[in-house]
């Protein structure tokens, strides 16, 4: 009983994400903590943002301070604003050199396995500390096709300008919701990835985000344009160190999915536990085109997550795959959305979630298919385990149908894990935790499969750390 009270979802040796260096003051500027509009002013004024952007930054805050916090979903009540710091920006500038990149925040990014990932299997790499990205880089093969990759901030000033403005929080005004127009006011650092007609980029581009900076937000944007019959795997990677008091996370990422075009958006999560995890993700796909999202959501305190997908051309496509796991102080309320526009369109949401500890998973899922979309198809399927009696997962389905020439289905399945199985496993020399955490990772198998070799080992690496303790 010992061992299994150590090994509870806190303690677990987190230490390949936990790991952080003490910072100095000389190591960084930060700004005041809080929301005002001359916070806001400062930190456009920092970034050097052209005027419209200044602009929509302050009407973004008074949208903000006029919208109400949302009270359908978990308690964000340990969130105070008025304690966070909007802009932490490391002293030291941008650069494609990984040996450029200073000592203390090369040996964080080294320990979480880049830019080893990046020579071994990626076209291009992008790093975020705290609110800025402190390294980009793209192969000069995968840059001689045209493809753009790089901070959003450069193209907000580049040749890229016009394209940036016309599609910035277009998707996601911040009229959406309260914490979109947070975002849309303080939002820093973030990628643009643009594709052009016809292009396939073979190897995924990855970028990865790191708060280090304890009582932080982060809140960089990600705007995708995937041209005409082109297609790309992109790749997201979070994480933070445990503290004491709260960090929130509220990014954005716009995803234009062309005619004919195909794109896969991959993510594995793992902020600490004293994170809130407020981010919008969203999706437009054009005739004929595919968008595939692949989400493993293993940390934070509080999640509120539900990417969602408008298949607005006619035989557009999109798929949905995520594991969800919510250990001991955990409450994470995910998803996915899709509306259907376009006639002959398809979706199909497969999630699979997991409480341990009195962890708290719900599902919550929105179906919206128009009276124009004929002939349109959705299947959405949830699968949950509960590890012991004192978790929760509830599942939330919505359907909106507006047309009789529809096939829409929804299933769903609550379970524990079958003492028969863990016999099974351990006649055949495995210990009970080995043998319950095999069991999960197969439970979580339809994501992981998904996964690129290496993204898919961290997969279960992680569900075996939170696994540890989990017999009784």
């Amino acid at each position: 009983m010992a061992n299994k009270e150590k090994a509870e979802v806190q303690d677990i040796n987190r230490s390949m994400y936990d790991f952080r260096y003490e910072e100095k003051d000389t190591d960084f500027y930060k700004i005041q903590e809080g929301l005002t509009k001359d916070i806001v002013l400062e930190i456009s004024e920092k970034k050097g943002d052209p005027a419209w952007m200044r602009d929509f930054r302050l009407k973004s805050l008074e949208i903000y301070n006029q919208k109400k916090v949302p009270q359908w979903g978990p308690s964000i009540d340990g969130l105070d604003m008025n304690n966070i710091v909007t802009y932490v920006k490391p002293k030291t500038k941008m650069t494609a050199d990984w040996e450029e990149v200073p000592e203390d925040i090369k040996n964080t990014f080294e320990k979480l396995g880049i830019p080893q990932a990046e020579r071994e299997s990626l076209a291009g790499v992008g790093a975020q500390y705290d609110s800025e990205l402190v390294y980009h880089n793209l192969q000069k093969e995968v840059e001689a096709q045209g493809v753009v990759y790089t901070d959003i901030e450069s193209a907000l000033h580049g040749p890229y300008a016009d394209m940036i403005q016309s599609h910035f929080m277009h998707l996601v005004p911040p009229t959406d919701h309260k914490f979109a127009a947070l975002h849309g006011a303080v939002w820093s650092g973030g990628s643009f990835v643009y594709i052009p007609k016809g292009v396939s980029v073979e190897i995924p581009l990855q970028s990865y985000f790191r708060l280090n900076a304890p009582g932080a937000g982060q809140f960089e944007h990600t705007l995708i344009i995937v041209d005409e019959g082109a297609s790309l795997h992109f790749i997201e990677g979070c994480s933070a160190p445990k503290y004491n008091i709260a960090n929130l996370h509220a990014g954005c990422v716009e995803l234009y999915v062309g005619k004919n075009a195909k794109l896969r958006y991959s993510t594995i999560e793992n902020w600490s536990k004293n994170m809130y995890n407020l981010n919008t993700k969203r999706a437009i796909v054009e005739e004929g085109g595919t968008m595939e999202w692949v989400s493993g959501s293993f940390g934070s305190h509080v999640s509120y997550l539900y990417p969602m997908t408008i298949l607005q051309g006619d035989n557009s496509h999109m798929e949905f795959t995520g594991v969800t796991f919510a250990g001991k102080g955990q409450n994470l309320d995910t998803g996915a959305k899709v509306v259907h526009n376009g006639k002959n369109t398809s979706s199909y949401i497969n999630t699979r979630s997991i409480s341990k500890d009195g962890g708290i998973s719900t599902y919550r899922s929105s179906v919206v298919i128009n009276n124009k979309a004929k002939n349109a198809k959705a299947a959405v399927s949830c699968q949950s385990l509960m590890l012991d009696d004192i978790s929760r997962s509830d599942t939330i389905p919505a359907m909106d149908v507006r047309t009789q020439d529809a096939d829409v289905g929804h299933e769903a399945k609550i379970g524990r894990i079958s003492d028969d199985a863990v016999f099974y496993l351990m006649s055949r020399g495995l210990s009970e935790e080995d043998a319950r955490a095999l069991i999960v990772s197969g439970f979580a198998d339809s994501v992981s499969k998904e996964l690129p070799l290496e993204y898919a080992v961290e997969m279960n690496n992680l569900i075996r750390l939170e696994m540890k303790g989990a017999i009784g």
